[in-house]
This record gives C-alpha cells, sequence and structure tokens, in this order.
C-alpha cells in the first residue's frame, strides 16, 4: 500500500521576483513530485497573517506577514509517498547557510527570512494550508 500524501509549498516572493519559479518547479518534477494545483497570488498582509496564525506569538511574525505579502508568490499542492517530509527534506534547513548542499533553500534562499520556499511541516498543516488557497 502506498503512502501518497499532498502538502503545500509555496515559492515566496524573493523567488518570483528573481524569476525561479520554473526553475524551482522543475526540481519538484526531478523528485518525483507531482505538481496537482498552483496559481500564483499576491496576498494582502491581512490575508498573510490568517495563513502564519501558528506563529501569531513569535518575534518574527510581523516581518513573516510583512514579507509574504511583499509580491506575488506561487502556491502550489504537490503529491507524492511521503510528500510532507520529502519536501522539507528538499527544501532544507530554514536557514540558507545551514541547508544542505543540494536543497531549494542552499541554491535559492537569500537569507533566514527571504529563503525562497514553504512547505507544510505535518499532514494536518498540509491539510489546512491547502484549504487555504484552494477553497473549491
Amino acid at each position: 500500500m502506498s503512502n501518497i500524501e499532498q502538502t503545500l509549498s509555496i515559492i515566496k516572493p524573493d523567488a518570483v521576483e528573481r524569476n525561479l519559479e520554473n526553475e524551482i518547479k522543475e526540481n519538484f518534477k526531478r523528485n518525483n513530485f507531482k505538481i496537482i494545483k498552483e496559481k500564483k497570488i499576491q496576498l494582502e498582509k491581512s490575508e498573510a497573517e490568517k495563513f502564519y496564525k501558528v506563529h501569531e506569538t513569535k518575534p518574527f511574525y510581523n516581518d513573516l506577514c510583512t514579507y509574504l505579502s511583499s509580491g506575488p508568490i506561487v502556491v502550489m499542492v504537490l503529491e507524492k509517498e511521503a510528500a510532507v517530509i520529502e519536501n522539507r527534506k528538499l527544501m532544507g534547513s530554514t536557514d540558507p547557510k545551514e541547508a544542505a548542499d543540494g536543497t531549494l533553500r542552499k541554491k535559492y534562499g537569500i537569507s533566514i527570512d527571504k529563503n525562497s520556499v514553504h512547505g507544510s511541516d505535518s499532514l494536518d498543516n498540509a491539510k489546512t494550508e491547502i484549504d487555504f488557497f484552494f477553497r473549491d
């Protein structure tokens, strides 16, 4: 029995601004992710605040919301076996300086804040995050 999961991935404003969308999507495809849904959107800060509500009490919350709403983003639903964990491995550490070679954040991240990609950190959050962007 296979363990096919879906996870949310966001190509963040810094990567979209540098025209890295297709390159990042190719990385997902090379790693056997299927891109089930995708769209390019611009969030209002209030929407970013709702999306990152889980981090509301953390000191970086406001900057994070300002940043996510600072330019267009690409939101995608990725699918593959163990998608949540596999996507987190592919993304690498939050801080690009600490991320392993070959990971998306090592290749494209500028800083801990502008680390180019977001991915759900659990199956529960993946469902919540997918519903946030892709309510049918």
